[in-house]
């Protein structure tokens, strides 16, 4: 009996080691779909749709026809989000090469505030794409949500970045599983964190929901 379980979670480890790596292709194909800058928001879209429906026990979804149904359905809606979140990404870190030139007691008295604002941003950019694909929501809407959401649930956050650090390190020190996990070994695991923080808010909604 103890060997069949033992088979059994090895083969559901295999399983999930191929679904990932099949999922990390098409995310690479879609995005040169898109030629990068109009792929890879609807490309991450898709990816983050289907591994939502994999932590709710939706194994059975047929992988490819919903990445692509939903790679088509969200491509505006996707880049429109992905292209605002890219401007102020480019916005900050401009302000950065900025402060480097100019040097002196304004670099170190503006650096403070800018890196604490780029830490805010990682936040957000972090939660993005799981509030995106859990929630339908105005596209501001998304952005504040995702900020919120990162904030509240703090320590959540702070173990999905210490995953994240993780990961990197594997990746540097195993660089030929990049091409087939660079991409959704690490979404897995921001989904998997996010779904846990939105596990709590919406547990919290309901607690207060009962009293009133």
């Amino acid at each position: 009996m103890q060997f069949n379980s033992v088979v059994g979670k090895a083969y559901t480890g295999c399983e999930w080691v191929m679904k990932l790596a099949y999922v990390n292709i098409l995310w690479l194909l879609f995005s040169l779909g898109g030629l990068i800058f109009l792929g890879i928001s609807p490309a991450s879209a898709a990816l983050f749709t289907i591994l939502r429906k994999w932590l709710m026990d939706e194994t059975d979804i047929p992988i490819f026809r919903t990445f692509l149904d939903t790679y088509k359905k969200e491509f505006i809606k996707a880049n429109k989000l992905g292209w605002l979140m890219a401007l102020i990404g480019m916005f900050l870190y401009f302000d950065f090469k900025y402060l480097i030139t100019v040097g002196g007691t304004i670099q170190y008295v503006l650096s403070i505030p800018l890196l604490i604002v780029s830490i805010l941003f990682f936040i957000t950019m972090l939660y993005l794409f799981p509030v995106y694909v859990h929630y339908e929501l105005r596209l501001i809407q998304y952005i504040k949500n995702s900020f919120f959401i990162g904030i509240i649930n703090m320590h959540i956050t702070i173990l999905m970045i210490a995953a994240t650090i993780l990961i990197g390190i594997l990746y540097g020190y195993i660089p030929g599983i990049v091409p087939f996990f660079g991409i959704s070994l690490f979404s897995l695991m921001v989904m998997t964190g996010a779904k846990q923080s939105f596990n709590r808010i919406e547990a919290k909604q309901r607690k207060l929901s009962v009293q009133n």
